[in-house]
């Protein structure tokens, strides 16, 4: 079995940086929101409680009954959950007289005595972001840290494994923060580290025997990491009984159709080919709406699957490449999440495919994926490549879709990405791409004007898509790429970087 920490999330944009360095610890980990928090078994080694956009001060603000973890199970509360801790036990939460954001050196006479703070240096930078304060604790509450300005900066409970800090150790700007979440997760809990890439591989391929048998299984695949990991980890479990579908929607990149199917052949994939371009262009056919157009990709994608899928025999599963981040996503600890966009893998299943879905990856962040991947032997050349929407070069094309549109941005994104990779600049990008836009621009080629059309290239840097940085790529050689997408790209006489991060861009244009 397992072993695991809970981290119940009361809304806060650090809970998934939390479980990235509890994972990063080799603790497994599962967030879950406060209100539905799962039934506590052996497994269960700790509980952390996120921090909170919420004051713990309003009527409406998060307050679970704590009372099944509070001395039965070693407990940290961060920020907002160490507030709840004290006000729920008789202390005082205040806000502060001045904002507490930013970085604080914090300092602990205790901090030898205090198994949390053990092994940070005396003065310890930590980074601090609360509108309240804790202004005065229950008599069974030590202050085990304390900043300049923030004299509850930590607690621990008399009697119990019950701590509280109101600084974030999952940020980088806490210098020493991975220390105090390893003593917690280590020396409190007593976890024991073992949840490791072979381990992964190892257990979630005996659950994947025992629960499939010799049933078959059914699968699209992308190209991408997810879904190739994925089918890796289900065809090591059931051999030639997963059958693969790679289907060309005539969306994807230049050639990328044959390279990804010579791939997988490699691997060792039972994989069929299916062209269907001509199929997805008359559904996208007149449309503009970004939603509209991804829609349509997915209805058409769902009539070809299904008819290849039709084609076998006695299939009962369907796999797919969804990960952590998709689950979380698709749960909100408010109430329903707004719509951005339409996911492509959480609920994304008609109800005429009588398949039952099989998620090998469900419990992964992206770069586990790709850790998992090297552990499969999956070539570096798949686990390496950009992240690439699941709607395809669709969304890159603003406004209606036509085959002239589609191959003219598959020959700019060639040259770009290819110059990428020639220049050594590939790896230390998270994700690029070319955008196709509905303007035209004059121009001069030779002695002739020109009115054609404008393409804008996008790089951004990133860890796994939550928010993300333009890349700052040498002026030579975006210089080099523009001249080269004009001199060959008949139809472009314009292209332009975009230098918008995310927040507030998005990484894609629709």
């Amino acid at each position: 079995m397992t072993e695991k920490i809970l981290i119940l999330d009361f809304g806060s944009q650090y809970t998934q940086l939390i479980a990235r360095r509890v994972r990063e610890l080799n603790v497994y980990c599962e967030i879950h929101p406060y209100n539905h928090f799962p039934e506590l078994d052996a497994s269960v080694k700790g509980v952390i409680l996120s921090g909170s956009p919420c004051s713990v001060r309003d009527a409406d603000s998060p307050h679970p009954d704590l009372s099944q973890f509070r001395g039965q199970l070693p407990l940290l509360g961060v920020c907002y959950g160490a507030q709840l801790l004290a006000q729920t036990s008789g202390g005082e939460v205040a806000p502060s007289k001045i904002r507490e954001y930013g970085r604080a050196m914090l300092h602990s006479d205790d901090a030898n005595r205090s198994v949390l703070l053990q092994n940070l240096t005396p003065e310890s930078q930590v980074w601090m972001s609360h509108g309240d304060t804790i202004v005065t604790i229950p008599d069974n509450f030590t202050i085990i840290g304390s900043t300049e300005t923030v004299r509850v900066a930590a607690f621990k409970i008399e009697g119990e494994e019950t701590y509280g800090i109101q600084f974030h150790p999952e940020v980088t700007h806490s210098l020493e923060g991975k220390e105090v979440l390893k003593n917690f997760l280590v020396d409190i809990c007593g976890c024991k580290q073992e949840w490791t890439p072979a381990n992964f591989v190892e257990e979630v391929v005996e659950q994947l025997k025992e629960k499939l048998g010799n049933d078959k299984v059914v699968m699209a695949l992308s190209g991408g990491v997810d879904s190739t990991v994925a089918a890796m980890l289900i065809h090591r479990a059931i051999g030639p009984n997963l059958y693969c579908i790679f289907v060309d929607n005539g969306l994807l990149r230049k050639d990328e159709f044959e390279q990804v199917l010579h791939s997988y052949q490699d691997m060792g994939l039972n994989i069929k080919g299916v062209n269907a371009k001509e199929q997805f262009y008359t559904a996208l056919f007149g449309l503009t709406d970004p939603e509209d157009k991804r829609k349509a990709i997915g209805r058409s994608f769902i009539e070809v699957f299904d008819q290849e899928a039709h084609l076998l025999t006695d299939v009962s599963w369907l796999g797919q490449g969804t990960i952590y981040p998709d689950v979380i996503e698709s749960v909100s600890v408010k109430g329903p999440s707004a719509t951005i966009k339409s996911h492509h893998n959480v609920g994304g299943l008609p109800d005429f495919m009588k398949l039952q879905v099989i998620e090998p990856l469900r419990t992964l962040f992206k770069d586990e994926v790709r850790r998992v991947g090297r552990e499969l032997g999956i070539v570096e050349s798949i686990l390496g490549r950009h992240p690439f929407p699941g709607p395809g070069l669709a969304i890159r094309i603003l406004g209606d879709i036509t085959a002239e549109k589609v191959a003219i941005l598959q020959e700019v994104d060639a040259i770009f990405i290819g110059k990428l990779r020639e220049k050594g600049l590939y790896n230390q990008v998270w994700q690029a791409g070319a955008i196709l836009l509905p303007i035209q621009s004059v121009g001069v080629m030779g002695d002739e004007r020109t009115y054609e059309r404008v393409v804008a290239l996008r790089a951004v840097a990133s860890v796994d898509g939550m928010t993300a940085d333009w890349v700052h790529l040498p002026y030579e050689f975006l210089a080099e790429v523009s001249n080269e997408i004009i001199n060959r790209v008949k139809g472009v006489n314009r292209v332009v970087y975009d230098i918008s991060s995310k927040p507030p861009a998005t990484i894609e244009w629709e």
